[in-house]
C-alpha cells in the first residue's frame, strides 16, 4: 500500500511541477502557442477550468492557478497521510 500511495504522491508532484511550468510561461510572450505550451495546455486546462469558473479573476491577476495548485497539494497530502 505505501508504494502506491508513493507513486501517487509523485505523480500529483510532478502534475504540480507541470501546473507551475504552465503559470509560468504566461509571464513569456507566444510562450503558450509553441507545441510544447499546447500541450501543456492540454494536460493543464481541464485542472484549471474548474477553479476559474468558480474564483473571479482579480482585475488583471488571475488567482485560481494559485488555488488549484493549494488543492493539488492538499491531495498530495492526503493521499501520502492515506497509504503511508
Amino acid at each position: 500500500m505505501a508504494q502506491i500511495g508513493a507513486i501517487l504522491a509523485a505523480g500529483m508532484q510532478i502534475y504540480s511541477f507541470i501546473v507551475l511550468a504552465y503559470i509560468l510561461m504566461s509571464w513569456f510572450p507566444n510562450a503558450r502557442e509553441t507545441s510544447i505550451g499546447q500541450f501543456i495546455g492540454s494536460i493543464v486546462e481541464p485542472f484549471l477550468e474548474p477553479f476559474r469558473r468558480v474564483i473571479p479573476p482579480l482585475g488583471m491577476f488571475d488567482i485560481s492557478p494559485l488555488v488549484a495548485l493549494l488543492v493539488l497539494n492538499m491531495a498530495s497530502r492526503g493521499v501520502a497521510a492515506l497509504f503511508m
